[in-house]
């Protein structure tokens, strides 16, 4: 790609595209930059795409690989198999409500269903609701609301036998 500023890689619907395309090739990884502004997407353990914006290096030095987080689904066992921890499907920014006057979507003590939603992740200027996916109640909130989190990392703690 050129250095056009008629081609914007930032495009939303172009993003869709490129994982599309990377979904249809069987692609794990897409780098692409345009001037000052890079993006990187790359295939996690599920198949979900993640995607980083990070600014174009200044020289042709191989960017540092950030860490693979191990493959999670959103609900996994955690140790005694009554507790399960709820993980982010996503990078982003952590918000236990809808807005900043909103009482949070649970907190510890709430029971929650699978189609439940606990909190927000926004990535990309999209904010995401999250399904609880498990039923229970709520015995630990991981992560301070705008926080940043990574995908994979445990948000909630959920006692299944409740």
């Amino acid at each position: 790609m050129g250095d056009s500023p008629s081609v914007d890689v930032f495009d939303l619907k172009k993003i869709r595209r490129l994982v599309e395309l990377m979904k249809e090739h069987d692609l794990n990884e897409m780098d692409l930059e345009q001037g000052e502004q890079r993006i990187r997407l790359r295939r996690a353990g599920s198949g979900q795409v993640v995607a980083n914006t990070l600014p174009a290096p200044a020289v042709s030095a191989p960017a540092p690989a950030p860490p693979t987080p191990a493959a999670a689904a959103p609900a996994a066992a955690a140790d005694d198999g009554r507790t399960v921890l709820i993980k982010s499907p996503m990078v982003g920014t952590f918000y236990a409500a809808p807005s900043p006057e909103a009482a949070s979507y649970v907190k510890v003590g709430d029971h929650v269903g699978p189609d439940t939603t606990i909190c927000i992740v926004e990535a990309m200027k999209v904010f995401n609701e999250i399904p609880a996916e498990t039923s229970g109640k709520i015995v630990a909130v991981l992560v301070e609301n705008g926080d940043p989190v990574e995908y994979g990392q445990p948000l909630f703690k959920v006692d299944t036998s409740v």
